[in-house]
Parts: C-alpha cells; sequence; structure tokens
C-alpha cells in the first residue's frame, strides 16, 4: 500500500506536491469515489482515475543527457526546434528536470517519475548543481565575495553556495565555477548580470555526483538504479 499521491506522482503525470492539489480538488477518484483525503492508501489493485483518466502504471525511467547548445529543454516546441526530449531514443513519455538555456549546454537529466523529478528540483533536497561560465571580463575576489554573500535578483536574493576563478585569459575574459542548490530561471546568468558581467558560454558540468561522463555532446545514457537511489539518499542527508 502506498500514499495516493506518491501513486500518481510515480506515474509521470505530475509531481506529488501537484497530485496533493488535484486530490484536493475532487479530481482524483478509487474505484469510482472521490478522494480528497490525502493520507489515502491504494494498492496495485485498486482502480485510481485522475481528471476522468485511467491512471496506467508505467515503468520508470531516468536519462542523463550532454545537452548540446541550439536546443530547447522542452517537451516540444511551437517554434519547431529541436527539444531535449528529441534526442532520446524512447517510446515512453518523458521530460526534463528542471531547465537549460537554449545556449547552455551540459549535464540534464530526464525522466517520467513525478517523485524523482520533484525530489531533484525542490531547495530543500540540497542537490548540488555545478556550472562553469565564461565572462565577458575578468572577475576580481570582491565580486566573487559578493556572490556568497548574495546578490539581487528579480527582487530576490540569491547565493552562490561555491565560486571559484579557475582561469583568465590572455583576452581579458575568464573562466568561473558556481554551485548553487536553487534553480531558478536563468539564476546563473542573471546572479553575474547583477554584477555587471555578461555570460559568454555557460556549461552545467555536475548534479549532485553526476557528471557527463564520457558522453558526447547530444549523447545521453540511462541511470542505474544505484545512482537513482543515492539521490535519495543524498537529499536526506540534507
Amino acid at each position: 500500500m502506498e500514499r495516493l499521491q506518491k501513486v500518481i506522482a510515480n506515474c509521470g503525470i505530475c509531481s506529488r506536491r501537484k497530485a496533493e492539489k488535484l486530490i484536493l480538488e475532487g479530481k482524483v477518484t478509487v474505484n469510482g469515489e472521490v478522494i480528497f483525503e490525502l493520507g489515502t492508501k491504494v494498492s496495485e489493485k485498486d482502480q485510481v482515475e485522475v481528471c476522468g483518466k485511467v491512471l496506467e502504471k508505467v515503468q520508470p525511467v531516468y536519462f542523463l543527457l550532454n545537452k548540446p547548445r541550439g536546443v530547447v529543454t522542452t517537451v516540444s516546441d511551437d517554434k519547431n526546434r529541436k527539444t531535449v526530449v528529441d534526442l532520446i531514443d524512447t517510446t515512453m513519455r518523458i521530460y526534463p528536470i528542471g531547465r537549460l538555456d537554449y545556449d547552455t549546454t551540459g549535464v540534464l537529466l530526464l525522466t517520467n517519475d513525478g517523485e524523482f523529478s520533484n525530489l531533484m528540483m525542490h531547495p530543500s533536497g540540497q542537490i548540488e548543481k555545478v556550472y562553469v561560465a565564461k565572462l565577458n571580463k575578468t572577475i576580481h575576489k570582491e565580486e566573487l565575495i559578493q556572490l556568497k554573500r548574495g546578490v539581487i535578483v528579480d527582487h530576490q536574493k540569491l547565493f552562490a553556495d561555491r565560486v571559484k576563478l579557475r582561469r583568465v585569459n590572455s583576452d581579458g575574459t575568464c573562466i568561473v565555477e558556481l554551485t548553487i542548490h536553487e534553480g531558478k530561471n536563468h539564476q546563473v546568468k542573471k546572479m553575474f548580470e547583477s554584477l555587471g558581467f555578461l555570460v559568454d558560454k555557460l556549461k552545467r558540468e555536475r548534479i549532485g555526483f553526476l557528471t557527463v561522463g564520457n558522453l558526447k555532446s547530444g549523447e545521453y545514457r540511462i541511470l542505474t538504479s544505484k545512482e537513482v537511489h543515492q539521490f535519495y539518499v543524498l537529499a536526506k542527508k540534507k
């Protein structure tokens, strides 16, 4: 027996939080009965319907993609641009966990597991995300310290967990490593822009313990069950 909202999330329809909202709104039935109680538990024998559609249990899948430039991080695109889902050879209905900008490269996870997606995206999980940025000019120690102390972006204070100057190039540009655990829209670029820097190139180098490894741009692999379990353990330790 498992909680109803977890069963819904595990089927890849939505996150557990969204599933709870649907239950409270009376949009979920179990064996024909509308359910409003979040503590309700169901078994595999129970028929669950969400918004009038029977819930079909699907096998969860998890992909690690080395996202290339010029690909949008969505399931579909109204401008007919290539999406990250187009790069994965699967018949499963998957979606990206979080977003990387059109011109941002690197580690991206895709899944059909709503519970896992919520775990990875929620700030309380404290899953580290490491980015490497090429800036249009040299950054100084005081500005690196300011990123750790926090900068104001869209009326909100955002912090870098860690920040390190990797290299100053001969043309005055520089390479900076930035570690965060949140994932707000355009967060890294906006944090640098708040201090007067433009990001020429951006790559997400790591999520938690995962890097792209030997994957070439546009290539992907399936996560092992051990790796998926490690993320749950990592989130609970925080």
